[in-house]
């Protein structure tokens, strides 16, 4: 009778667990392939190497990234709902991935992003995606521009195409 009291008392922990981290299959975090590297959302912020935040008021922001209405015009596109994709394993974790976290309360060192559709941007972004959003972009290239061995935006918009 003890075991059933210890392993029903168990049992709402072990189900509150389940369903904080997204339920018992892990979900795939956004990510991109920039050469050898792999930079993804971290699923949990203790997995994070690098923070980044967001915030609403342009004068906090550390890195201005746009939203633009066309790949074209864009430093960085998303499209990545195509049915045929030819490259599956781009986005694998290997041991060059890097994860960015984000963060509510950003820290000193880390990226504040204000993120509009207005010009005078350090990065443009297009995103046409069920699973990525603009956010998820936009912490996606500002995390991999403050990894080592990054060096700037045209240089890694060039390591993306």
């Amino acid at each position: 009778m003890l075991r059933f009291k210890i392993l029903a008392s168990t049992f709402p922990l072990v189900l509150a667990a389940v369903f904080a981290r997204g339920g018992f299959a892990p979900a795939t975090q956004p990510c991109i392939a920039i050469g050898e590297t792999t930079v993804r959302i971290a699923a949990g912020p203790w997995q994070a190497q690098s923070q980044v935040s967001f915030t609403d008021d342009p004068r906090r922001a550390t890195v201005r990234v746009q939203i633009v209405d066309s790949a074209e015009a864009a430093d960085f596109a998303v499209v990545d709902d195509v049915q045929d994709s030819s490259d599956g394993d781009a986005c694998r974790s290997n041991a060059a991935t890097r994860l960015i976290g984000i963060s509510a309360a950003p820290a000193a060192d880390a990226a504040v992003i204000y993120l509009s559709q207005d010009g005078d941007a350090d990065y443009r972004i297009f995103v046409t995606s069920n699973s990525f959003t603009p956010r998820d972009a936009a912490a996606l290239i500002v995390g991999a521009h403050d990894g080592p061995g990054h060096g700037g935006a045209a240089r890694l918009a060039a390591a993306a195409l």
